[in-house]
């Protein structure tokens, strides 16, 4: 099995959540996690912070897909509309790059790590840890990202899998 790197992201208009997360020979390993918190200026400008930091990452680290949060639909228009924008902000960055992006709907991610799609935030950040080996000291915007990341690794497995007809997965 060859070596995966993917930057997880957890956008958000005012906070965005980022993660790499490495995996070699089946095993996670934790590269870099942290978040973007623009100072309160325009929108505009926080996007463009944004931006800036995915581009750093997918320059310094070079991964191999980014898998980004899918906005999910509220009562608050606006705020849908903000979170709509700052994914796009990731998006633009990863296109330049011409990196694979990824799409997982927030209940998937917390499905596949936690079993239930409505589990709280502490306890994504906590399997997170353990699938990872560490101590979960990180923001939960980034505890978020790394869950996307850790899913996206998931999926590739369980496609592989299928694709190579291993004894108990089966494409239906």
């Amino acid at each position: 099995m060859a070596d995966r790197l993917v930057l997880g992201v957890d956008p958000g208009s005012r906070c965005m959540g980022y993660g790499l997360v490495r995996e070699k020979s089946g095993v996670l390993e934790l590269v870099e996690a942290g978040t973007v918190r623009p100072p309160d200026e325009t929108l505009s400008m926080r996007l463009g912070l944004m931006y800036a930091k995915i581009e750093k990452l997918l320059e310094t680290h070079a991964p191999q897909a980014v898998a980004v949060e899918n906005v999910f639909f509220g009562r608050n228009q606006s705020s849908a509309l903000k979170l709509g924008q700052a994914r796009g902000a990731v998006l633009a960055a990863c296109g330049v790059h011409r990196v694979g992006i990824f799409g997982y709907d927030p209940t998937l991610v917390k499905k596949s790590l936690v079993g239930a799609g409505r589990a709280e935030k502490v306890q994504v950040s906590f399997m997170v840890g353990q699938l990872l080996g560490v101590r979960p000291d990180w923001a939960e915007d980034a505890g978020d990202a790394l869950a996307v990341a850790i899913c996206h690794l998931n999926r590739c497995r369980f496609m592989a899998a299928v694709e190579a007809g291993q004894p108990g997965v089966t494409r239906l």
